[in-house]
């Protein structure tokens, strides 16, 4: 039989896993049309609002990136500074085909083809430009991938 701590201790830490997924700040980095689809996500309509998503302007509030548009060589650094300055654990959302490979742009010697090889992807949404839907679906796969995680004891 467990001791009685070991169980209470779970049960605190399943509740801190639920109560983190449950409130994940985004930080928006949109870099080009993608963008637009985020704020659309953000709207009246779609209202990530309710599933806990507020989204920050600073990077030390946040917990979550949102990668939407294409990545250029230029903006590369700024975009790996804004993620080291957020507080651990951290998750990155790639929006749309030219963040998660380049897309149209993919052959251009100025844009990033590849992102995962600079960050870790936690969940990807498909399309150009994909539509607000997706994203919401994206954020609560891993609002669930946050809740099962195991315990860090």
């Amino acid at each position: 039989m467990k001791n009685l701590s070991d169980i209470f201790f779970t049960k605190i830490d399943a509740m801190a896993r639920w109560a983190s997924a449950k409130s994940m700040w985004p930080l928006s980095c949109g870099l080009s049309c993608c963008a637009i689809e985020m704020m659309h996500a953000a709207s009246s309509r779609i209202d990530l609002d309710r599933f806990g998503c507020l989204f920050r302007s600073s990077p030390k509030q946040a917990d979550l990136m949102i990668i939407a548009g294409t990545i250029t060589k230029k903006m590369l650094p700024q975009l790996l500074t804004l993620y080291e300055q957020m507080l651990s654990p951290k998750y990155v959302i790639a929006m749309g085909s030219c963040a998660i490979s380049g897309g149209l742009y993919a052959e251009s010697q100025d844009v990033i083809s590849n992102i995962s090889e600079y960050l870790t992807i936690d969940a990807m949404v498909q399309g150009c430009p994909p539509p607000p839907e997706k994203l919401t679906e994206a954020i609560l796969y891993l609002q669930s991938r946050v809740i099962k995680r195991p315990s860090s004891t």
